[in-house]
């Protein structure tokens, strides 16, 4: 069929693959609602542009040369990617999708968030992939997201980047977790904290400071930072039989002691809530499956998130706890 509102000039591509498929320039005028001539002067124009007579009379048809049979495969291959090109953007259907979504995120999510998210994907949208990219000092994020390397970054800046598109994913306490025997497990005052031994992970972001030590300088306190570990998983693992205190989100301190011999302590120090985001790049913002899968890390995280992972009391006694 003939394309009158084509942008591109792609009328003889057009003549050519309905000749070759009506091998008779009246079927092909009346195919193509144009007139004899007219098809007959697009025919000319082809064998002038090709140095081929392209098809040949054969008694009552027309048949291919061996150059057009040849020319064929490869105008039906442009003509198809021209109309998929041209096509309106199609719904997207999670049950079908076979896109690739990319997340890039430190490890201070506790793993049965990210284990939800992948439940819940296979569910939804069995033939998608999905794929973390962790986060650290040499890698820079923003651009990944730029040039889509990523789709999303979560993180948890005091400010997050203001070029970027940003969702509040979920808000959480931050508290302290120790030994279970460790003197101040019961309570600790701020002169513990100040005082005592902390377990620091690098930083995965050279432009953001982390919000513990953003807090603290607010309220010009400091801490010591006796073991620096690459990712915050290692952490709560230096823990038992030490006197060192990891300060982080209640919701990473409940897996983890539910897990080791550790006791969550309420941080003496006034922290603000720690608050993770969701970031992506304006280039994906209308993009259909990118929506769902935003969409998707969204509710999630309001089912399974921080807020439903709480306490009765303040140590982490694991017959008090909740699915996460």
């Amino acid at each position: 069929m003939s394309r009158p509102d084509d942008p591109f000039d792609t009328y003889l591509l057009r003549v050519f693959h309905t000749l070759m498929a009506e091998c008779s320039v009246s079927r092909t005028a009346a195919r193509m609602n144009q007139s004899q001539p007219a098809i007959s002067s697009a025919l000319k124009r082809l064998r002038e542009i090709f140095g081929d007579p392209l098809l040949i009379k054969d008694k009552q048809r027309m048949v291919p040369t061996e150059r057009a049979m040849q020319l064929h495969a490869s105008v039906r291959l442009v003509l198809g990617e021209l109309d998929a090109l041209l096509a309106p953007e199609s719904s997207f259907d999670p049950a079908t999708t076979r896109q690739v979504f990319r997340i890039g995120t430190p490890d201070y999510l506790a793993p049965p968030l990210m284990a939800a998210v992948a439940q819940y994907m296979r569910e939804t949208a069995p033939a998608a992939r999905l794929v973390l990219q962790p986060l650290g000092p040499d890698y820079d994020f923003e651009a990944a997201l730029a040039e889509g390397e990523l789709d999303v970054v979560i993180g948890n800046w005091p400010q997050p980047p203001e070029h970027l598109r940003t969702t509040l994913l979920l808000e959480d306490e931050i508290v302290c977790l120790v030994d279970e025997r460790h003197p101040c497990a019961a309570r600790m005052t701020l002169a513990d904290y100040l005082q005592g031994s902390h377990v620091v992970p690098l930083l995965y972001s050279v432009t953001q400071r982390g919000v513990v030590e953003t807090a603290l300088a607010s309220q010009r306190m400091s801490r010591t930072g006796t073991v620096t570990v690459p990712y915050f998983g290692l952490a709560p693992h230096l823990l038992p039989g030490t006197d060192l205190i990891f300060t982080t989100s209640r919701h990473f301190a409940q897996y983890y002691a539910g897990l080791l011999p550790l006791a969550i302590v309420p941080a003496p120090v006034d922290f603000p809530p720690m608050r993770f985001y969701q970031l992506w790049h304006g280039r994906t913002q209308l993009a259909p499956g990118h929506v769902w899968f935003r969409s998707l890390l969204s509710a999630v995280v309001r089912t399974v998130g921080a807020t439903r992972y709480l306490l009765d009391g303040e140590r982490g006694d694991s017959s008090k706890q909740k699915p996460f």
